[in-house]
């Protein structure tokens, strides 16, 4: 009786008036109290959560959960399938009498259930639809990322993208920006590569050898056209949103390329979406696997980025969900900024795993009713230590969880079947086909080509001051005519977001 009160005064700090997704139920001194509910409600889901846990604790069946009832709820969700095995949310769940007893105890009147789900794969060679970016828009920070770059050749990377956007040149894959590079590095462009900031040519030549690189690892397959227009994934189906299931299972050795076309994903919906105001819900839930991924080695610029985007894109109505093993695998700064914590056991064998318990401890409010350092080390599989943002904005008491089984299937479903979903998509016509149009290369090699051949040269004329093939081509006036109509067609100069991503 006195677990039973217990369970209900925590539960009582998640009662809402509003729409919610159900978590479980309250578990204290191990008892679970059917009736003593823990939501989140669906007002505050644009303030962000934290899903983390050791291997095997399931998370992964947690982010399962919260994408089904988000989709009930009309609410579509952009979801990372690093593992291969999310696609059963395609399908109706098989019941069973494990399920049935899990149902039972938490209160949850389970009925299996598919969702409508749009398959993706980062590049072309994946199962789901294409997800490309061209290179223009991906823009220099985060492509300096992809290629490791230091902070001297980020920047100057910045720089190349620069000169290209002043003179209106789409870099549309990277071939697109191998021939940028090699123009200016070459003898007829040491001038424009002098002229955007006395750009170091062995600079400019460590990222041609990091291009080559990625295009070693298939990178040139994630960039390029016809790119993923945001608000696609912004879909209803029979009133349910769409489960945009991103599957990464194909791209798991090269983790630093998925983990930063996550965050251009995330960018080009700030940037894309209008401002939202307080919503009732969020217009899209946007969950980040893996995320410890995206802050490894990750330059300052790069990092205060991130911590401006995550501020920022929740007045575009958009909730952000970082799922890892542990909180400490995010700055403090990001940590600070996530309403929602669904903590699932923590494995504290070694003196560091002992050390990020203690500060993952830390983070949560004070309580009565656990000793968290023990809870969060006994936790079982399907449990977790939550506490979420209230209605009003309060942070909810600490509520050890037995959460709800998935009401989808709780396995993959196969690759064929992945491919004949996307294959039957109302999008596969858009995004199935590469288009290869003209773009920077092609229209510097004609433009180059066609400027007059240099003349001999004036004796009297001081060597600095003869122009050379480059130099020529600017001041030809079919060239300057191309470059002016390039630019006014891109905007004039292309104006860049928080990291550097085109803005439209």
């Amino acid at each position: 009786m006195v677990a039973d009160n217990a369970a209900r005064q925590i539960a009582s700090g998640y009662a809402t008036e509003g729409a919610a997704v159900d978590l479980g139920a309250v578990v204290v001194d191990g008892a679970v109290d059917a009736e003593a509910a823990v939501r989140i409600p669906l007002a505050t889901m644009n303030r962000h959560g934290l899903v983390a846990g050791a291997t095997g604790t399931g998370k992964t069946k947690t982010l399962q959960l919260l994408a089904e009832q988000l989709s009930d709820a009309g609410v579509p969700v952009l979801l990372a399938d690093v593992k291969g095995d999310l696609s059963g949310l395609a399908r109706p769940g098989e019941g069973g009498d494990k399920v049935a007893a899990r149902a039972a105890e938490v209160g949850d009147d389970w009925a299996a259930t598919g969702y409508p789900v749009q398959f993706w794969s980062l590049g072309t060679s994946g199962r789901g639809l294409p997800i490309r970016a061209t290179v223009t828009s991906f823009g220099p920070l985060l492509l300096a990322k992809v290629l490791g770059l230091n902070a001297t050749q980020e920047s100057t990377l910045g720089l190349i993208f620069h000169w290209a956007d002043q003179h209106g040149l789409a870099l549309l894959d990277l071939k697109d920006l191998r021939a940028v590079i090699q123009y200016l590095t070459s003898d007829e462009g040491k001038a424009e590569l002098k002229g955007i900031g006395g750009v170091s040519a062995a600079t400019a030549g460590v990222i041609l050898r990091a291009l080559s690189n990625l295009e070693a690892r298939g990178g040139e397959e994630f960039f390029g056209e016809p790119e993923l227009a945001v608000g696609d994934l912004i879909q209803q189906v029979d009133g349910k949103g769409v489960v945009n299931l991103l599957e990464l299972d194909d791209v798991q050795a090269d983790p630093v390329l998925f983990s930063t076309f996550l965050m251009w994903l995330l960018a080009e919906l700030f940037e894309e979406l209008p401002e939202a105001g307080d919503l009732d819900r969020p217009k899209l839930v946007f969950f980040f696997d893996e995320a410890h991924l995206l802050f490894s080695e990750a330059s300052k610029a790069f990092l205060e980025r991130i911590e401006q985007t995550v501020k920022l894109v929740r007045s575009k109505a958009v909730g952000v969900f970082f799922c890892t093993q542990l909180p400490t695998d995010l700055p403090n700064p990001v940590l600070s900024q996530l309403g929602a914590r669904v903590q699932h056991a923590i494995r504290a064998f070694t003196p560091e795993d002992q050390k990020a318990l203690s500060r993952t401890v830390k983070t949560y409010p004070t309580t009565e009713h656990y000793e968290l350092d023990e809870a969060l080390t006994s936790l079982g599989i399907g449990e977790a230590i939550v506490t979420v943002l209230s209605e009003v904005g309060a942070p909810t008491p600490v509520a050890w969880t037995r959460l709800r089984p998935p009401r989808s299937l709780m396995g993959a479903i196969g690759e064929d079947a992945v491919r004949e979903s996307a294959a039957g998509s109302p999008l596969h016509g858009k995004y199935q086909e590469t288009i290869d149009r003209e773009s920077a290369y092609e229209l510097l090699a004609r433009k180059v080509a066609a400027a007059p051949e240099e003349p001999e040269p004036d004796v009297d004329k001081p060597a600095e001051d003869k122009p050379g093939a480059l130099q020529q081509a600017m001041e030809n006036p079919a060239v300057k005519s191309f470059f002016r109509s390039a630019a006014s067609a891109l905007g004039r100069e292309i104006t860049r977001g928080l990291f550097g991503n085109r803005r439209r």
